[in-house]
C-alpha cells in the first residue's frame, strides 16, 4: 500500500489530493436560487468544514482512511448510487494507478479480473508521462495549448479469462497547478524550443524540473468498455501490417483479438483460399496458419466438401453460414455432410465459415470454430460484418503480393534481370508509366542499351558429350532389343507364326546398325518400333500366354514407365550432366558475389552441356564516374583463378557421379569495346551492331575449331585454352599466368596455337596452359590431370 503519493515517482510536479475546487463549486452551489440543491450544498460544506486539510491538499494516504466519510459526502454527487452498477467510474490521483473511489461496476471488474491483477494504464512510455505533464503545466499556467493527448487504456481479463479494453477519460475540472519558486520563468522562446525537440526528455526536464510545481486536486475517471471497438481497429491494424503477418505469433495474436471479439475462449481462426479454375478450396501456404475445412488436406474441391444448402449459401450467395451444434447436425444429417463430418473429427461442435469475397468473386473462406456447442450461430456471425472488410482487403493484398511473388519468381528463374543493369530498366519502366500517366495511347518501353563496355566470356564444357550421349543411347537400345529378342525367339520356337519370324529380322538389323551405322535418327526409328510394334504384341497378344508371361512382366519393370524404354545409361548420363551443370553453375555463382564487390559488372551464365557465362565491365553499366582499365584486369585474373578452381572442383567431385566424364575449359578475349543491348523480343542482352556481331560468332564456334594445319581440337582435358586475336592480349595473359603459376594453379607446360578460320573470323591464336589441381590426396599439394587421374582411377 502506498503511504505517500509522491513516493517512487518521476514528474515535474508533486502530488497531492485536494478538494478545494470541488469545494468552491459547493460553495456556489449553496447560493443557488433551487433551495433543494442550496440545502444540500451547505450540508456537504457544513460536513467539511472541521477538517481544513482536505481543502488545503495533503500527499500522505492515510489522511483518506481518516476521512473517509466525509469525502463520500463530498463525493456523492459525483458518484451516484442509483447508476453506480452501470457506470464504471474513478476517483484518483492524475498519473498515478492510486484509486481512492471508485464505482460497484469498477469494483466488480477488478475483482473478477482475480487477486493477482495489477491495474496499470498501457500505451504510454515513460518518459511520456513525464512530457504529458509539461504540457499540461503549459496549458494551466501559461494557457499554452501543445495539444498532446493521446487515448489512454486498461486491459483487464474478465472472469472467462478473455481480455476487456476500457478506454478512460479525465475529468479535470477539480486540478489545479501551482508553481515553486524552482519554477523557471518560461519564454516564448523555451517554448518554440520544446516544440521541436519532444524526444529530448533531458531538455524538458530543464525547463520543468522534477516536483517544481504542485499539482493539487483528484480526477474522476470516466471509463468505457470498448473491446469490440478496439478489437476491430487490432484486427485491422495486424493485417495492414504486412510485416506483422510474417511473425511467428500472428495467428496467436489474431486468434486472441477475435475471442475478445465473440467473448469466446476456445475459438479458434482458420482461412482457406478459393481457386476459382479448379473449383477448389486451398490451403494457405503459411505453416502458422490452419484450415479446418481442409483439416489435413492440401486442396478439396468444393462440390465434394460442401452440402447443396451450404455450397450456395457460401459460394453462390457469399453470405455466412453457421454450424451451432455439430453433433445434432451429424446426427440429422447421419454423417453424410462432407463440413460436419470433418469438424466432427476434429472434435469441433460449433462453427462459421464466412465467405470473402469483392464483386461477387468468392476470394477466400474465414473458418471460426469453437470446441463449446452453440457458441458460434447465425446471431453472432453479424458481428463480422465489421471486420470483413479489412479482412477482404488483406485476402487482396495477399493475393497481390503472391501474383507479385510469382512474377519476382518467373523472372529470377527464366528471365532475370541482372541486379547491375536493373537501374537502367526501372528508369525505362518510370518513363513508360509516365507516358502512360500522359495520355500516351501507345507509350514505348526504351531501348535498353550499353556502349562501351567490355567483355568477358568463359566455358567449362563436357568433353565428347555428343559420343557420351550416343554411347549410352546405343547401350540402353541394345540392351532393350536383346530382351525383345529373347521373348520374341521364344514364342516363335512355341508358335511358329511368320510375324515372330519378321520381327527377329527386323531386330537383327537394328542391331547391325547400332554397331556399324548409328546415325541421329536411329534413336527415334528403333524407339517407334518399340512403341508401336512390340509393345502392344507383348501387353495383348502375349501377356496370357503362361510360357512367356514371366519374361514379359520383366521386361515391363525393366522399361521406364514415362518413356517406355529403357532409360538406365541415358539416365546415368542425363543425371551426370545435371550433377555437372548444378554443382559448376552452384560455385560460379558464390564466386560472383565476390566479384560484384570488387567492381560492379554485368553477369548471366547459362547451362549446355557445361557451364557458360558472360560478362560485362564498363562505365555505362555503373553509371558512376568511376571506372578503370584496372578493373577490367582484375575481373580477367579473377575469370582465369575461378576458371582453374572449377576444374579442380569437378575433378575432386568426379567419383561422385554416376558417370565418368572429362571437361574443357575456354576463355574468349575481346580486347576492343561493344555495345550491348537488351533484346525484349528474346529476353536476354546481345551484342549490338555489325561490328560487334564478329563476337558473337567467334564466342559460339570457337571451341569446335582445331588447331590451324591439324584435326585437334583447341580446347582439350586437363588444360585452360585462353583464345585471343591482339599481340597485347598476348602478352596480358603470359603475366596472368605467370602470377598463376607461382600460385601453384597452372603448370608450366604453355603452347602458343594458331586456329583454323572461322567463317569470316581470321587470326584468332591462343594460349593453353595445363592446369595443376588441388586435391584431396595426402601425397601432395597439386596434381597435373595425369596425375589426378592415377590416384583417382587407384
Amino acid at each position: 500500500m502506498i503511504k505517500d503519493l509522491n513516493d517512487n515517482i518521476n514528474l515535474p510536479f508533486s502530488l497531492q489530493i485536494s478538494f478545494n475546487k470541488l469545494i468552491e463549486r459547493y460553495e456556489g452551489l449553496a447560493k443557488s436560487n433551487d433551495q433543494l440543491i442550496a440545502a444540500k450544498a451547505s450540508r456537504v460544506l457544513k460536513a467539511q468544514e472541521p477538517y481544513p486539510v482536505l481543502r488545503e491538499g495533503f500527499s500522505k494516504t492515510s489522511v483518506l482512511f481518516e476521512h473517509e466519510k466525509v469525502i463520500q459526502i463530498l463525493l456523492q454527487d459525483s458518484f451516484s448510487e442509483v447508476l453506480s452498477l452501470n457506470e464504471i467510474k474513478t476517483a484518483s490521483v492524475p498519473y498515478h494507478n492510486f484509486i481512492f473511489n471508485a464505482s460497484k461496476r469498477f469494483e466488480n471488474i477488478i475483482e473478477a479480473a482475480g487477486p493477482d491483477f495489477e491495474l496499470v494504464i498501457k500505451n504510454m512510455p515513460e518518459n511520456d508521462w513525464y512530457i504529458l505533464s509539461c504540457t499540461i503545466i503549459m496549458n494551466f499556467c501559461y494557457g499554452y495549448n501543445a495539444n498532446f493527448k493521446r487515448p489512454l487504456y486498461y486491459e483487464i481479463p474478465d472472469a472467462n479469462g478473455i481480455t476487456r479494453i476500457y478506454k478512460i477519460l479525465y475529468n479535470a475540472d477539480f486540478m489545479e497547478i501551482v508553481p515553486t519558486d524552482q519554477a523557471p520563468k518560461l519564454t516564448e522562446d523555451d517554448f518554440d524550443q520544446l516544440l521541436d525537440n519532444f524526444d529530448n526528455i533531458e531538455l524538458w526536464k530543464k525547463k520543468f524540473p522534477p516536483n517544481s510545481y504542485v499539482s493539487k486536486g483528484f480526477v474522476i475517471s470516466n471509463i468505457f468498455d470498448v473491446t469490440d471497438d478496439q478489437s476491430i481497429s487490432n484486427i485491422k491494424t495486424t493485417l495492414i501490417g504486412s510485416n506483422k503477418r510474417k511473425d511467428e505469433s500472428f495467428m496467436a495474436d489474431f486468434q486472441k483479438i477475435f475471442r475478445s471479439l465473440l467473448n469466446i475462449t476456445d475459438l479458434e481462426v482458420g482461412f482457406s483460399i478459393f481457386n476459382k479454375e479448379e473449383n477448389t478450396l486451398m490451403k494457405v501456404h503459411d505453416s502458422s496458419i490452419n484450415s479446418f475445412l481442409l483439416k489435413a488436406k492440401e486442396e478439396f474441391k468444393c462440390e465434394n466438401l460442401f452440402c447443396h444448402y451450404s455450397y450456395d449459401k457460401i459460394l453462390k450467395d457469399k453470405t455466412n453460414f453457421s454450424i451451432s451444434d455439430v453433433d445434432k447436425s451429424f446426427a440429422q444429417c447421419n454423417g453424410q455432410s462432407p463440413q460436419i463430418k470433418v469438424l466432427k473429427q476434429q472434435g469441433f461442435k460449433s462453427a462459421i465459415f464466412a465467405p470473402i469475397a469483392e464483386d461477387g468473386e468468392l476470394l477466400a473462406v474465414l473458418e471460426l470454430v469453437s470446441r463449446t456447442p452453440k457458441a458460434l450461430n447465425s446471431i453472432n456471425s453479424n458481428r463480422l460484418a465489421d471486420v470483413m472488410p479489412f479482412i477482404l482487403s488483406a485476402v487482396k493484398r495477399s493475393k497481390r503480393d503472391e501474383e507479385n511473388l510469382i512474377q519476382a519468381i518467373i523472372q529470377r528463374e527464366c528471365t532475370s534481370i541482372h541486379p547491375s543493369v536493373k537501374w537502367k530498366f526501372e528508369q525505362a519502366a518510370r518513363q513508360f508509366i509516365a507516358e502512360e500517366a500522359q495520355g500516351n495511347d501507345n507509350p514505348t518501353f526504351s531501348k535498353i542499351s550499353f556502349d562501351n563496355v567490355y567483355p568477358l566470356f568463359g566455358q567449362i564444357d563436357v568433353k565428347g558429350s555428343s559420343d557420351a550421349r550416343n554411347n549410352a543411347t546405343q547401350k540402353d537400345l541394345s540392351l532393350q532389343l536383346k530382351l525383345v529378342e529373347k521373348i520374341v525367339a521364344t514364342a516363335f520356337e512355341t508358335e511358329k507364326l511368320p510375324i515372330f519370324e519378321q520381327l527377329l529380322f527386323q531386330i537383327k538389323n537394328y542391331n547391325k546398325a547400332l554397331k556399324t551405322n548409328f546415325k541421329v535418327d536411329s534413336e527415334q526409328k528403333i524407339t517407334q518400333f518399340f512403341i508401336n510394334e512390340i509393345e502392344p504384341l507383348f501387353k495383348f497378344q502375349l501377356k496370357s500366354k503362361p510360357y512367356i508371361l514371366e519374361a514379359i512382366e520383366d521386361y515391363f519393370n525393366k522399361v521406364d514407365s514415362k518413356l517406355n524404354v529403357i532409360y538406365y545409361y541415358r539416365k546415368n548420363y542425363d543425371d551426370t550432366i545435371s550433377l555437372i551443370n548444378k554443382n559448376m553453375s552452384s560455385l560460379l555463382d558464390k564466386q560472383q558475389i565476390k566479384a560484384q564487390k570488387m567492381y560492379p559488372h554485368f553477369f548471366e551464365r547459362y547451362k549446355t552441356d557445361g557451364v557458360e557465362h558472360n560478362m560485362y565491365i564498363g562505365e555505362a553499366i555503373t553509371k558512376e564516374d568511376s571506372f578503370n582499365e584496372i578493373y577490367l584486369y582484375n575481373l580477367r585474373l579473377w575469370q582465369m583463378q575461378v576458371m582453374c578452381n572449377m576444374e579442380s572442383v569437378f575433378y575432386n567431385q568426379q567419383n561422385e557421379y554416376p558417370l565418368a566424364l572429362d571437361v574443357a575449359s575456354m576463355i574468349l578475349v575481346f580486347n576492343q569495346p561493344l555495345s550491348i543491348r537488351f533484346r525484349t523480343d528474346e529476353k536476354h542482352f546481345d551484342v549490338d551492331g555489325t561490328y560487334n556481331a564478329r563476337y558473337e560468332v567467334v564466342k559460339k564456334r570457337v571451341d569446335k575449331a582445331n588447331i590451324k594445319g591439324t584435326d585437334e581440337r583447341i580446347t582439350a582435358k586437363g588444360k585452360l585454352t585462353i583464345v585471343y586475336s591482339q599481340k597485347e592480349d598476348e602478352i596480358e595473359y603470359l603475366k596472368y599466368i605467370n602470377f598463376l603459376q607461382s600460385k601453384g594453379q597452372l603448370g608450366d607446360e604453355v603452347e602458343i596455337l594458331e586456329l583454323e578460320d572461322l567463317q569470316g573470323v581470321t587470326g584468332l591464336k591462343a594460349i593453353r596452359v595445363n592446369i595443376l589441381y588441388h586435391g584431396k590426396f595426402d601425397k601432395k599439394e597439386f596434381y597435373t590431370y595425369d596425375d589426378l587421374m592415377k590416384e583417382v582411377n587407384h
